[in-house]
């Protein structure tokens, strides 16, 4: 009989250790600033720290607040700032480090909103990461 609730045991503990891997990547500061409703488009930004030692990447994005959100990236060239989708491997979170989301440099760009950006409003979004697997995140709009 100890053998069975020792087996039980030992059966519990691995699938709870199954479960903590969501510490794995973790996310902070999630939030997008205010956008009118006349503006079609609104951006989201974020700290996403890698608690692993393997470099993980964020490959994919999606809400029910944006008619498609793609991981975009504006570039200061010559004066000029320019923005575009990341490549198809997405952003690298670094082994043991972070990747900042941030105004002017990478982010989520949330295009055709199908809801008001409005102070004080959260929104999920779900994060696809390519070792880590998906995770839903609420993100406050605020003022930056």
């Amino acid at each position: 009989m100890r053998r069975i609730w020792a087996a039980l045991a030992a059966a519990v503990l691995l699938a709870a250790a199954g479960c903590a891997g969501g510490a794995d990547i973790e996310v902070t500061d999630a939030w997008g600033r205010p956008s009118p409703s006349a503006a079609s488009n609104g951006a989201l930004y974020m700290m996403i720290a890698n608690n692993t030692d393997s470099v993980d990447h964020l490959v994919a994005v999606s809400s029910s607040a944006c008619g498609v959100a793609e991981l975009h990236e504006s570039i200061m060239s010559d004066g000029v700032m320019s923005m575009s989708p990341v490549g198809s491997a997405g952003i690298e979170i670094p082994a043991g480090g972070e990747a900042t989301l941030e105004v002017g440099g990478l982010h989520v760009m949330c295009i055709d909103k199908q809801a008001d950006f409005i102070a004080g409003d959260t929104y999920e979004v779900t994060l696809e990461f390519d070792k880590a697997g998906s995770l839903t995140v609420d993100v406050e709009i605020r003022e930056g």
